[in-house]
């Protein structure tokens, strides 16, 4: 069985004004949280088998955009699978808060970002 998509995230160096695109677009809830540097999680409103996301500020240069997580049972295992199948690390492996997991974030052969999150 493959891996899931288990999450979504939205950065933009915009961040007010892209959540309000998307929540009037799509009819989604997502408020900022200070706590999380204005990180807002986005209610999609489609149920609790729906995948769930994030809006929120860039980190960095470069890292606007919208990218996928993919579920991992093993995440240094697949990071270095990644890399030999020609990704690039963006994001060594991080916890995130409140024991949601851990992520990191690999550039796919043609550069576009991909989070595994274990």
């Amino acid at each position: 069985m493959g891996q899931p998509v288990a999450y979504f995230e939205i950065t933009s160096t915009a961040p007010e004004k892209i959540r309000a695109f998307y929540t009037e677009l799509f009819g989604w809830t997502a408020a900022a949280d200070p706590s999380m540097e204005g990180y807002a999680m986005v209610d999609t409103g489609a149920g609790p088998d729906a995948i769930s996301g994030g809006i929120g500020p860039s980190q960095a240069p470069g890292d606007t955009g919208v990218k996928i997580y993919v579920r991992v049972d093993d995440l240094e295992k697949e990071l270095a699978r990644a890399g030999q199948l020609g990704a690039d690390t963006l994001a060594l492996p991080m916890d995130l808060p409140e024991g949601y997991g851990r992520i990191a974030v690999v550039a796919d052969p043609d550069g576009n970002p991909v989070g595994l999150w274990a």
